[in-house]
This record gives structure tokens, C-alpha cells and sequence, in this order.
């Protein structure tokens, strides 16, 4: 599955939606979602958004659309 996250870059800062990213990952649960960005990165996730087919479809339309992989 591809799930797309929305995320703040900090965790010491308040939210703020005007600076809330988001990035695309490929995993099998949103579990492992979570445990990949708690050992790479220092994210403060938002929100974890599994996508079907049509919004995936309509994401890869978007420029900015890649998945994301940590080593």
C-alpha cells in the first residue's frame, strides 16, 4: 500500500498547518508507516492517509509525487 503522511519537521515546535509537509511511503500497515518515520526521521506526523487506486492516481499527477525510502 502507499500512504501518504502529512507532517510538521519538528517535534519542538507547535503545529502550524501553513507548514505542515507531506511525504509518500510504501508499507504494509500504517504501523510500519510510523515505525519507519520514528527511526529515520524527527518528523511530528499529523496524519497517515492510506490511498486507494483513484487518489493515488490523481497524487502521481502532481509534481511532486515520489516515494520516499529509507536505507
Amino acid at each position: 500500500m502507499i500512504y501518504k503522511v502529512y507532517y510538521q519537521e519538528t517535534k519542538t515546535r507547535n503545529p502550524k498547518r501553513e507548514q505542515t509537509q507531506s511525504l509518500y511511503l510504501e508499507a504494509d500497515s500504517v504501523i510500519e508507516v510510523r515505525d519507519l518515520l520514528d527511526k529515520h526521521t524527527p518528523y511530528n506526523v499529523e496524519y497517515i492517509q492510506e490511498l486507494d487506486d483513484n487518489h493515488l492516481a490523481y497524487e502521481k499527477e502532481n509534481a511532486d509525487f515520489s516515494l520516499t525510502e529509507f536505507n
